[in-house]
């Protein structure tokens, strides 16, 4: 076992003639290329990463842990081999990639950012780990979250707020926002993030980066720490559509020990990177452009929609309804999984648990109630109010009934049109601080993605311009069940329209030999075989 605490690398890392930033300025599928080509070897793409995230963690804090250097080079060794033996191919081979905190990785600690799980180290990995692991991929570490995914700010997190690398006053958005700074920073080519009510989408139309929301069932939830099992889907977080197909269509599989896993055997994503969208059809629902957009977001969001018209796209703007009661439906359904998912978590087999304590049901109850934080809290109590006696029927059963008709509205709606086109959030990343003070606020920023989750829909958010701070807009384009192609393509032709902007604090990587005291990230274990 070794153990790494925090960011300790090698004081000669990246003293090559091919500097950090040039490797990490690559989309994913660009440095797969480079290392299958010899250009650069997994294990200098590792190191690269490693002398990033040492630079900018300080600035933006996406991480709660960064593996051992040793672990991580010596995965490396072993990729490169595999690649140089022919046997390993595939298009990810090599690339170091990030993993939110809430997926199991044997060996390595997974926190859900929380000081109840603040020494669980799994004895088994996440199937969408699994997959990219068996592509090849050297995992970095695992990024900071919103706890246990309840919060849409990264500001809920038991190891410190994730700041925006567009302007870090602002929040990364959430919960995925670790994921998503890290990968807008360049500390990290690609990450995997986790969707429940706009997890991936909103953070990355904060952050000015690709995200994508797999229809349910698409990606295995198998070792994903659940918040609410019925809405929770992985998803890819990369610099453009074309890594996050790459990606996606690496991690989709189906597994029998998740019984919500679908059979597919259409899932060759890459398939539908094709710059046409000649007689697509597109619809713009009204109910998305009205009371509570900000003007700059609405502005930028139908630029993307007119740069599709002009590609040949058919573009019309129709009545969606039901939005307005989304978000009510969404957080009764959503905090009555989470209380019972969260029930697990009690201080008897893994976990915090209080020092001092009279009986077991006092246990229980101090355990619970010094190692979750307050959002968390808020959360469970709401859903264990809706399933109570006498309730039930008011409010859980109601809101069911409500995301039964929501989906009976996305069918109507796509039976005209291919992919659904809208903001991914009403305004451009706010201040830090500003959304926790009002919670009703933040619930109230997920409009536009909740409904995606509760049909169980694909979705995808990609950067469609900056407001007049310099912040990022993101356009979010909906398909129906199974029709991720469509978005995939849709968002691939509008992306030929457009140049990637690196964020402010992905600035060049300067060689230093010493880490300072403020980037010291947690200990993680990394069995070595």
């Amino acid at each position: 076992m070794s153990t790494a605490k925090g960011i300790q690398t090698d004081p000669g890392i990246c003293r090559s003639d091919r500097p950090a930033e040039k490797w990490m300025s690559l989309t994913a599928v660009e440095l797969g290329r480079k290392i299958k080509s010899g250009e650069v070897t997994a294990a200098e793409a590792a190191k690269a990463a490693l002398a990033a995230v040492r630079a900018r963690e300080d600035q933006i804090n996406g991480f709660v842990t960064v593996l051992d250097e040793s672990a991580i080079l010596k995965r490396a060794d072993e990729v490169q081999a595999l690649i140089d033996s022919g046997e390993l191919t595939g298009p990810l081979a090599g690339v170091p990639v990030a993993i939110k905190d809430n997926m199991c990785t044997k060996g390595i600690l997974t926190t859900c950012a929380s000081k109840i799980l603040y020494n669980f180290i799994p004895t088994y990995t996440a199937t969408a780990v699994e997959n990219l692991e068996k592509a090849g991929a050297v995992i970095i570490g695992k990024t900071n979250m919103d706890e246990f995914a309840m919060g849409s700010t990264t500001e809920t997190s038991a190891f410190g707020e994730t700041k925006n690398p567009w302007n870090t006053e602002h929040v990364p958005g959430g919960s995925s926002g670790g994921s998503c700074a890290a990968v807008a920073a360049e500390e990290i080519p690609y990450a995997l993030g986790s969707d429940t009510g706009g997890s991936i989408r909103q953070p990355s139309s904060f952050c000015g980066v690709t995200g994508i929301k797999p229809t349910y069932g698409t990606v295995s939830r198998y070792g994903l720490i659940a918040y609410g099992s019925s809405l929770d889907q992985i998803g890819p977080i990369a610099k453009d559509v074309t890594d996050c197909a790459t990606i996606l269509e690496v991690i989709s599989s189906y597994d029998s020990r998740d019984s919500t896993s679908v059979q597919r055997d259409d899932l060759k994503f890459t398939e539908a990177l094709v710059d046409d969208v000649q007689g697509m059809r597109i619809g713009i629902p009204r109910d998305y452009f009205g009371e509570g957009l900000d003007a700059e977001v609405r502005a930028a969001v139908l630029a993307a929609a007119k740069a599709l018209e002009a590609k040949g796209a058919v573009v019309e703007e129709f009545d969606l309804g039901l939005v307005e009661y989304a978000i009510p439906a969404y957080y009764v359904i959503a905090c009555a999984e989470a209380s019972s998912n969260l029930s697990r978590f009690d201080g008897v087999k893994y976990g915090y648990r209080t020092a001092e304590y009279d009986g077991l049901h006092n246990m229980y109850k101090k355990s619970r109630s010094e190692g979750f934080g307050a959002e968390v809290k808020r959360r469970i109590m709401l859903g264990s109010f809706v399933l109570s006696s006498g309730y039930y029927d008011a409010y859980y059963l109601k809101a069911l009934r409500v995301k039964a008709l929501i989906k009976k509205a996305f069918d109507e709606a796509f039976a005209k049109y291919d992919v659904i086109l809208g903001p991914a959030a009403p305004t451009t990343a706010p201040k830090l601080g500003e959304s926790l003070s009002d919670p009703i606020r933040m619930y109230l920023g997920d409009i536009y993605t909740i409904s995606v989750n509760l049909a169980g829909l694909p979705g995808i958010s990609l950067p469609c311009g900056t407001d007049s701070n310099g912040l990022p807009i993101g356009l979010q384009l909906i398909g129906d069940c199974f029709k991720e192609k469509n978005i995939i393509r849709a968002a691939y032709s509008y992306e030929r329209t457009r140049v990637y902007q690196h964020a402010p604090a992905a600035v060049p990587v300067q060689e230093q030999d010493t880490v300072s005291g403020s980037a010291q990230k947690n200990a993680a274990t990394q069995t070595e075989e």
